[in-house]
């Protein structure tokens, strides 16, 4: 028993001396695994910039004068039929763009989330419709043999101006180092300078028939009689009206220097009707800030 622990003892010094004498390498100190580590952007923190973009805008003007022939033919055989009438077109407008943006960011690990106010001045987003078109309606029952048409004309324009909006929105991001892809999404509140008019008049026709007889022989005479007419008219103008609506997109935040940050993102704005007027919005923009 005393030769094997003293053959144990002998071995472990040989071991000892040439574990000493061993190059000192990295991966034997677990150096290694840091030469294979990513260098990660903090992005947690508050941050602001600026930003310039380019618009494509969307105005359909098809139903604006809808809400104002309902009122003006209200309780009339001519109130459903003409305010279906799309009488106006859908214009597209391009334009350029400025505004400004704040923020705050929250990471865990890889995933960064954070919430956003962000405003946008357009330039010259302003577009203008007008146009008229008859059609002949049919009336109410007549008596027998009588038969009640409207020649009905409706005239209208409109115009929209959109000044500015702003939106109030969440994302995601993903950390991938100096640059961070994230998505967004949340309300959109706009300002716009919007007038528009409308005109209705109809004539209303009887039209029927006589048969007369005259040495036997029958003589059938078409009429038409003018039994009545109408005309209305109405205009309305606002010079701030504010349309309410959502927002999506997607952007690409790239960190300079640890606190700089540049990026680019696409942002899609749909806004609830104004006056029977619709617009929809994509913005092409670049922006330059600093987190804190």
């Amino acid at each position: 028993m005393r030769r094997l622990w003293l053959v144990a003892v002998v071995f472990g010094s040989v071991s000892a001396a040439h574990a000493a004498d061993m190059p000192d390498l990295p991966v034997l100190r677990g150096g290694f695994t840091d030469g294979l580590s990513k260098t990660t952007q903090n992005w947690d923190g508050f941050y602001v910039g600026g930003q310039f973009g380019f618009a494509t805008t969307d105005i359909d003007f098809s139903r604006a004068p809808k809400s104002m022939t309902d009122f003006m033919l209200r309780n009339s055989i001519l109130q459903a039929p003409v305010g279906g009438w799309s009488l106006l077109p859908k214009n597209h407008v391009q334009s350029t763009g400025f505004g400004a943006f704040v923020g705050k960011n929250w990471q865990f690990y890889d995933a960064v989330m954070g919430v956003e106010a962000n405003y946008t001045y357009l330039q010259d987003v302003s577009s203008t419709a007008s146009d008229s078109m008859t059609r002949i309606l049919p009336g109410e029952a007549g008596p027998t043999g009588h038969t009640y048409t409207y020649v009905t004309t409706l005239g209208g324009g409109a115009s929209l101006k959109l000044k500015d909006y702003a939106t109030f929105r969440g994302r995601i991001g993903w950390d991938g180092g100096d640059f961070m892809p994230y998505a967004f999404g949340g309300l959109a509140i706009g300002r716009a300078e919007v007038s528009r008019f409308a005109t209705v008049s109809y004539v209303k026709h009887d039209d029927y028939d006589t048969t007369v007889s005259v040495g036997g022989i029958a003589t059938t005479t078409h009429h038409q009689d003018t039994i009545d007419t109408g005309a209305w008219s109405s205009v309305e103008q606002r010079t701030n009206a504010f349309m309410y609506g959502w927002t999506a997109g997607i952007g690409l935040e790239y960190a300079i220097c640890g606190n700089f940050l540049l990026r680019g993102e696409w942002e899609h704005v749909g806004f609830s009707d104004v006056k029977n007027i619709k617009v929809g919005l994509n913005n092409f923009r670049l922006g330059a800030g600093y987190k804190f």
